[in-house]
């Protein structure tokens, strides 16, 4: 059995900063150890020290002044999550009336028992029936989607499955870009006209799945996961190049919502699935939703 392998020189090369000259207006960077503006009249925050009477930055970022206060943003880094952010987490040990589970964030979070539906969405005490049937709930190793009800002192977010489009996630693609990415919206929640749904989190999680019904998709209060169905292949090849089209977007630095998502998709349908993993592919793919977002901008 022959195959073809496709090999790159180094002189075909993708020069990536060109699309960051397409952009109109470009953030200033500071680095580690750069003045920002004097300590008269301005308090530090977060990404900044003190020296010399001079508020410097500590990490390499953007700056964000908020009234007197000046913290850096940094170009990389965990999750750092917010009241109310729609979060896509993998459940890493069931505790006593709690789960831990892993959100990208510096610590792992925390989903208690009594922040989820029960099954059918029964609404009642927890009982200690209910916390000895904790693993039939959610198990180690478990996709979930939900949001972040409290962010403790600490840094430990405290999240929640109370409403039923949150739950288990069932059968799909987990892909993790980082959380800068994720442009911040009033949805994340998309069906999109391709035929799949995706899960933006805000974490940086990004989770694609084939689009289900009315009737399959609730009844169950968040805990139905039927992993015997076998998806369709055209659905499969669906999911496939939507996963290939957010990475080339990330790879672009370009901002992931429903509407650059759905560009990129529309870019991509002049390639095969495969073809999308090709350095030149990406770039072009990424400068042409670029030049699309840019005139809806307009």
């Amino acid at each position: 059995m022959s195959a073809n392998a496709t090999i790159e020189l180094a002189l075909d090369r993708v020069d990536w900063t060109a699309l960051a000259e397409n952009q109109e207006e470009l953030p200033r960077i500071y680095t580690p150890g750069e003045v920002l503006m004097p300590e008269s009249g301005f308090m530090r925050g977060h990404g900044t020290f003190v020296e010399d009477d001079n508020i410097k930055a500590s990490v390499a970022g953007v700056i964000e002044k908020v009234n007197k206060l000046i913290s850096v943003r940094p170009l990389k880094s965990r999750y750092v999550g917010e009241i109310g952010d729609v979060v896509v987490a993998r459940v890493l040990e069931v505790g006593q009336k709690r789960w831990r589970v892993d959100t990208n964030s510096r610590l792992n979070s925390v989903l208690l028992l009594s922040s989820v539906n029960l099954p059918g969405g029964e609404l009642r005490r927890r009982s200690a029936e209910d916390e000895q049937m904790m693993r039939r709930y959610l198990d180690e190793g478990d996709l979930i989607s939900a949001e972040v009800q409290n962010v403790f002192e600490e840094g430990t977010l405290s999240l929640y499955t109370r409403s039923l489009k949150y739950g288990k996630l069932s059968q799909g693609i987990l892909v993790k870009v980082f959380p800068a990415l994720v442009k911040r919206r009033k949805m994340h929640f998309h069906n999109l006209p391709c035929g799949a749904s995706v899960i933006l989190g805000n974490n940086g999680y990004i989770w694609i799945s084939p689009t289900k019904s009315e009737e399959q998709d609730g009844g169950e209060g968040g805990f139905a996961q039927n992993l015997s169905e076998v998806v369709p292949r055209n659905d499969r090849e669906i999911i496939s190049r939507l996963r290939n089209c957010i990475l080339a977007l990330a790879k672009c630095k370009l901002m992931l919502y429903d509407t650059s998502i759905q560009y990129a998709y529309e870019e991509s349908l002049k390639y095969e699935p495969q073809d999308l993993l090709q350095q030149h592919i990406i770039y072009s793919i990424g400068e042409q939703t670029q030049a699309r977002l840019r005139d809806v901008d307009l």
